[in-house]
């Protein structure tokens, strides 16, 4: 019980039961209190944004670079198109039910007092900005050999998630609180809260849609039993959903897929390991269908389909270095949920508080789809040859 109430989602939900109660209670006084140390908190964790980016996306690229191998790529464009499939689902079914959602556009029905501080924290590039460094940087150290740019991206890799461990998590709690203590104080939360509910319920059914597909594609390609492997998932499944950690799963996920007699002891010991850190297809999928629904809350409006293909094909890429970042595919892709869909500090907190909320739930299907690619890896492998 003491190991739960310190995680993050814990800490998070109990952050959003704090700020709507003193949301219900506080005087416009405070309240300008609130505001001020809400804009500050939010400038803070914006600033590390683009250094998240460079920290993730560039050493991904370095690490791809010198191991790269016929089945990592394989492995890697599996995890990839999975998890922008599941997005593309996810956005599908977005378009069709959230505007029949009870989701108040204009909840807002007091205005929020001035900030007293007026206090500005500038980025030190923008998030593309920093999207593109990365990039370049990545692929740059990747054709010319250098390996002392390739460390000095994996120390900046720790430098970042040492910062993110330090700083940006223990403030996510007190933002997350300052955020719902303004909606609740505006109005928002009482007339969202029906919604919010509806949102975690739709999303927690699509992952299991999108279980079935993986398996069902899987058994196709492969030309084996999928339901060989899929029944022997329940307690890397259950186990995900206690511990909401891909890698605190592992072990219980290995001897899972272990049991199978349709997936090679080679690709298992190979894929699943590896897919546990880039194969996060609920997360991502969860993640664009609660995107949505937010910009309709903040907006009045869904994203266009153009806005919402730009974010997906970006989130597969940003979804690859997720597992190292504490909060998951939410906190990695922070940069282009400013940059491509316009979100503020309320546009993320709202994304990332409804998010912790069923994250074990995400976690469960992107353990248990990881079953689904390792079959697809032993088709391959068969198919080819390769041993």
């Amino acid at each position: 019980m003491k190991k739960f109430f310190s995680s993050l989602p814990a800490r998070l939900l109990m952050g959003i039961v704090a700020g709507i109660l003193l949301g219900l209670v506080l005087g416009e006084g405070a309240m300008s209190v609130v505001v001020s140390l809400h804009n500050v908190l939010g400038q803070v964790i914006m600033f590390c944004v683009p250094l998240v980016v460079i920290a993730f996306i560039a050493p991904s690229i370095t690490s791809l670079g010198k191991n790269a191998s016929r089945m990592l790529t394989v492995a890697v464009a599996l995890a990839y198109v999975s998890t922008v499939g599941a997005c593309l689902m996810s956005m599908g079914v977005g378009y069709a039910l959230i505007p029949k959602l009870a989701i108040a556009a204009d909840a807002t029905v007091k205005t929020l007092p001035p900030d007293i501080f007026g206090l500005t924290i500038p980025q030190i590039m923008p998030v593309m900005s920093a999207l593109a460094f990365a990039l370049l940087i990545g692929l740059g150290a990747v054709w010319a050999k250098t390996d002392t740019i390739a460390k000095l991206l994996d120390e900046f890799r720790a430098l970042v998630l040492k910062l993110i461990e330090k700083v940006v998590i223990p403030l996510l709690p007190v933002y997350i609180c300052l955020t719902f203590c303004e909606l609740s104080w505006d109005g928002t939360v009482t007339k969202q809260l029906p919604a919010f509910l509806q949102i975690i319920a739709i999303v927690i059914a699509l992952h299991f849609v999108w279980m079935a597909v993986l398996y069902a594609v899987a058994g196709v390609y492969s030309g084996r039993s999928a339901k060989e492997v899929f029944r022997h998932y329940g307690p890397a499944y259950l186990t995900a959903v206690g511990t909401m950690s891909s890698a605190a799963t592992l072990s219980v996920a290995l001897d899972c897929a272990h049991k199978s007699k349709v997936l090679r002891e080679d690709m298992v010991d190979f894929g699943v390991p590896l897919f546990a850190n880039i194969h996060l297809c609920g997360s991502a999928l969860t993640e664009t269908f609660f995107c949505m629904a937010v910009s309709l809350m903040l907006t009045g409006k869904l994203p266009s389909v153009g806005t919402m293909l730009l974010f997906i094909a970006l989130l597969g890429i940003f979804a690859v270095g997720a597992p190292g970042v504490p909060g998951g595919t939410v906190m990695a892709s922070m940069g282009i949920l400013i940059s491509v869909l316009g979100f503020d500090g309320t546009g993320t907190a709202l994304v990332l508080a409804i998010f912790a909320l069923q994250d074990s739930f995400g976690t469960a299907c992107n353990v248990t789809g990881d079953g689904a690619l390792t079959l697809m890896l032993t088709g391959f492998a068969e198919k080819k040859g390769i041993r």
